[in-house]
């Protein structure tokens, strides 16, 4: 799919990495040609006014379990980084070079390679090899790799590579069969639960080998106020690591569980109060650097069981958007922070020229109206399926058109 004409949108709020810039956007051969006050419609171009709304890179979501086309349209997500835990896992040449070529023209799926063979911790899968058939990452799925002797050589072998790491933070031997934080809440429900420490001590371990190794690690998701403070240290010392989180985690806390309602089943478990705000002060003091969907469609037959036995995940792709700018709403972020979490600094972890409103970068572009209010209801969802937490709320933020490469690919 080729850009046949050039494109010029007008009157438009421009998210760059230096701010919002009043003005013009212009697209030619797939690629951003000009941007800025100056810039003009030419002869031939295709013309869109913009009416004073966001213009933004589309989004780069980083760790999804699930390729949801109509989904990821829906939130604004041009790219996915998809997580090696599928059916059979992505621990061979042949099935990364399938993915990568998956959603192709209108969504590119970057595949993150499984880092051990059938993502069981134990012997290093052929990560070169994936490499080369298009993995932009190294991730070790849901699991926390137990081994330290494997996960040192895991990461040293990223490193020869120049892949990012991308780790789960929570240590196996504590977390167990948990599907909840230890506290005043999972004591009240009788929920199986592991205290919150069990992230820290993974995210520990984690830091140290890779400081040893001289390797970029990338934790998918950090939910707690001392898995905070250790990558903000980690950062202190200058050490490539850093970090993502989903929504539900800065904007729910483990009082969403209390009626037992299994969407709010999510892994990790959601933390108390005072980690939700510790999450939302990591945001804003940059400790954060990626916010992801966690995209994972559940179907009834894996949510409509007792809260113990149901499966984690949450279908996140559609609110990932909305979601991100009541932190620009809460004055937690400002707008151009918002684009950072959510397509600049996962590409740039990815190593693709996208998710940033430059010269030369891929046309992967969101008309967006920031304002626009409607009501996330499970039932109208374009996911495979309708598992939010956050069904029946409010939200403001609404892609209204969305380009590929230059060409549109919805609204």
């Amino acid at each position: 799919m080729k850009q046949a004409q050039p494109l010029t949108i007008t009157n438009a709020q421009l998210v760059t990495p230096a701010g919002i810039v009043r003005g013009a956007i212009r697209c030619a051969d797939g690629v951003i040609a000009a941007l800025g006050p100056d810039v003009t419609a030419q002869d031939g171009d295709a013309a869109l006014d913009a009416r004073g709304r966001l213009i933004a890179p589309g989004l780069v979501d980083l760790g999804v379990f699930a390729v949801d086309k109509p989904a990821f349209h829906f939130g604004g997500i041009t790219r996915a980084a998809l997580m090696p835990d599928q059916s059979p896992p992505l621990d061979l040449p042949s099935r990364v070079g399938f993915i990568a070529k998956s959603g192709k023209p209108d969504l590119w799926v970057h595949p993150l390679a499984a880092a051990t063979r059938g993502l069981e911790g134990a012997e290093l899968a052929e990560l070169a090899l994936m490499q080369q058939a298009g993995a932009r990452g190294i991730a070790t799925g849901r699991r926390w790799i137990a081994d330290s002797g494997v996960m040192l050589r895991l990461l040293q072998y990223a490193a020869m590579l120049d892949l990012v790491v991308v780790a789960h933070a929570e240590d196996s031997g504590l977390a167990g069969s948990a599907v909840a934080t230890a506290g005043e809440i999972a004591t009240r429900l009788g929920l199986p639960a592991a205290p919150a420490e069990a992230e820290a001590l993974a995210i520990a371990r984690d830091i140290g080998l890779a400081e040893l190794a001289g390797a970029r690690l990338h934790f998918r998701q950090v939910t707690t106020a001392q898995g905070f403070h250790l990558v903000r240290a980690a950062k202190a010392r200058g050490l490539p690591v850093t970090c993502g989180i989903t929504p539900a985690h800065f904007m729910l806390s483990d009082l969403a569980t209390a009626d037992y309602r299994t969407f709010a089943r999510i892994a990790p478990p959601l933390r108390s109060e005072a980690d939700r705000q510790a999450a939302r002060a990591a945001i804003a003091d940059g400790t954060v650097d990626v916010i992801a969907s966690g995209h994972d469609p559940r179907g009834p037959e894996d949510k409509r069981l007792p809260f113990a036995d149901a499966a984690p995940g949450m279908a996140g792709a559609e609110t990932l958007l909305a979601m991100t700018l009541n932190l620009v709403r809460d004055e937690v972020i400002d707008t151009a922070r918002a684009f950072d979490l959510t397509a600049r600094n996962p590409a740039r972890l990815l190593g693709v020229a996208a998710g940033v409103l430059a010269e030369g970068y891929e046309a992967d572009l969101a008309l967006i109206d920031a304002d626009a209010p409607w009501i996330i209801d499970r039932r109208k969802m374009e996911a495979t399926a309708d598992n939010t937490p956050f069904d029946r709320q409010g939200a403001q933020g609404r892609v209204l058109g969305l380009w590929k490469g230059g060409v549109k690919v919805a609204a």
